[in-house]
């Protein structure tokens, strides 16, 4: 099973990181486009309980199902993020999603994002402009982020290895909000 490592961090600079990027080595992927995600679990989130997620993704055109958990054999963190992570494209996004209501499965949570993607021939930086701010994840062997982020100027410290629904909770918190999606309508920020 492939094992998908990686780390977020802050973006506060959109235009100066994408010349960082440029400096740096990296070629402009996937142009920004929108995503929308939503994650499907039991009604009582049994997944969740076991550090798992189920999703469907539509982004630029496509429709990817992802189920990503913990690997057994290493921790899921040290200073990067560590998940067996399985995924497919599908054709028909709305019809998987009936068949998981089939099942049982319920939409546990939505989240949405404008993305830009970008490689190095090596590994990949993506970009997310999200409704709590903007954030990158460099994705590839922990090795070769450690090194991408010395070039792009992130220190250790920066290295963030919560998932956006984390971040979220920790954005409602901190501003009150009742908001059950990560979505710019129900966080109230404007679309980029």
């Amino acid at each position: 099973m492939p094992v998908e490592t990686e780390i977020k961090f802050r973006v506060d600079d959109l235009a100066g990181f994408t010349q960082r990027l440029q400096q740096a080595g990296f070629r402009e992927e996937t142009p920004r486009s929108f995503e929308s995600n939503v994650l499907y679990d039991t009604p009582d989130r049994q997944m969740r309980a076991r550090t798992e997620i189920l999703r469907i993704r539509d982004y630029a055109g496509r429709c990817i199902l992802t189920h990503k958990r913990v690997p057994g054999d290493r921790p899921g963190e040290d200073r990067h993020k560590h998940r067996v992570e399985t995924e497919t494209e599908v054709s028909d996004g709305a019809a998987l999603a009936e068949v998981f209501g089939s099942l049982g499965l319920v939409a546990a949570f939505r989240y949405e994002k404008w993305r830009t993607e970008w490689h190095d021939g090596e590994g990949h930086c993506v970009v997310d402009e999200t409704p709590i701010g903007n954030y990158a994840e460099l994705e590839g062997p922990a090795a070769w982020i450690d090194a991408a982020a010395a070039r792009l100027g992130i220190a250790h410290a920066q290295y963030i290895t919560l998932s956006y629904g984390r971040l979220f909770e920790q954005w409602r918190q901190q501003h009150g909000s009742d908001a059950q999606d990560l979505t710019f309508a129900a966080t109230g920020a404007a679309p980029r």
